[in-house]
């Protein structure tokens, strides 16, 4: 099982350079940030995490620009996205955004995905909250297209456009793995028809969270859609770093631990990191 970490990146939390280096010295897999464009002043939706939502969502920093900076301090560390709000985003400048991330990392880019919770905020964007999920799959589908081949072109419901030339590609081949972000059923639906992963996040929705019920969750919705319940990843946000949690997620098969860090300067953050190594230590 992959150690990987979260973060939401902000002017206040430890930077890109340095979270990056000290997660690759001790040999975590991954590093991925949240987004967040901004938080409309007169927001109805509710946080799904409680009733008083974190001061971070409001400062985070863009994704990509983090990103790159971690990326460019480290060799093999891949950089990832959780979430990107895809229905909040242009899908022919998002997918040159991925595709030169991924260039500029060597194809160590992992893009998570998702249509988020906070309506006014999508709204602001000209998304109907009500279509965001057939927005979401459409311009998932479009950036596919767009990564694969040149001359790319797609015509849905929401998302319409003419064959076009778009460079660079990717270095990953066809593109970069997309994992889909959500509580079950839903969010495992989604990314069953066209992720190559599936982020569930742990505590979240209406059983709470058991690593084997997960898997088995996986494995059924892939047997019922034809699909190799192998070809698709499960990474589990906000892991629970505990080492009996841990070890349950091993044992049962999960592919990814990414353990939620706060938005806080470098010594709260590097003692998390430390103990969730010793938590995971010979697993």
């Amino acid at each position: 099982m992959h150690l990987a970490a979260c973060i939401f990146p902000t002017e206040y939390a430890i930077g890109p350079v340095e979270l990056a280096t000290a997660l690759e010295e001790r040999g975590f897999e991954s590093l991925w940030v949240a987004e967040h464009s901004h938080i409309p002043v007169d927001r109805a939706s509710p946080w799904p995490g409680g009733p008083d939502m974190p001061q971070m969502y409001y400062d985070t920093m863009d994704p990509f620009v983090w990103l790159a900076a971690a990326a460019t301090a480290t060799v093999g560390l891949k950089v990832g996205t959780g979430i990107c709000l895809v229905v909040e985003r242009d899908p022919i400048h998002t997918a040159k955004q991925v595709a030169s991330l991924d260039v500029l990392s060597g194809g160590r880019f992992l893009f998570g995905v998702g249509a988020g919770w906070n309506k006014e905020e999508m709204a602001n964007h000209g998304t109907d909250p009500s279509r965001r999920f057939g927005l979401l799959r459409e311009r998932v589908e479009a950036m596919q297209a767009i990564w694969a081949a040149d001359g790319a072109e797609y015509h849905g419901d929401q998302v319409d456009f003419a064959p076009i030339h778009q460079n660079p590609k990717p270095v990953q081949s066809p593109h970069p793995p997309v994992h889909v972000g959500g509580v079950f059923p839903g969010g495992l639906e989604r990314a069953v028809r066209y992720g190559d992963g599936w982020i569930p996040i742990a505590g979240r929705g209406d059983d709470g969270f058991d690593p084997a019920t997960v898997v088995a969750q996986r494995d059924e919705a892939c047997e019922r859609a034809g699909r190799d319940p192998a070809e698709l990843e499960l990474s589990i946000y906000y892991a629970p770093p505990e080492r009996a949690a841990v070890e349950a997620m091993a044992e049962a098969g999960i592919d990814r631990a990414l353990f939620g860090l706060p938005s806080a300067g470098a010594d709260v953050v590097l003692s998390l990191l430390d103990d969730f190594t010793e938590a995971a230590k010979g697993l």
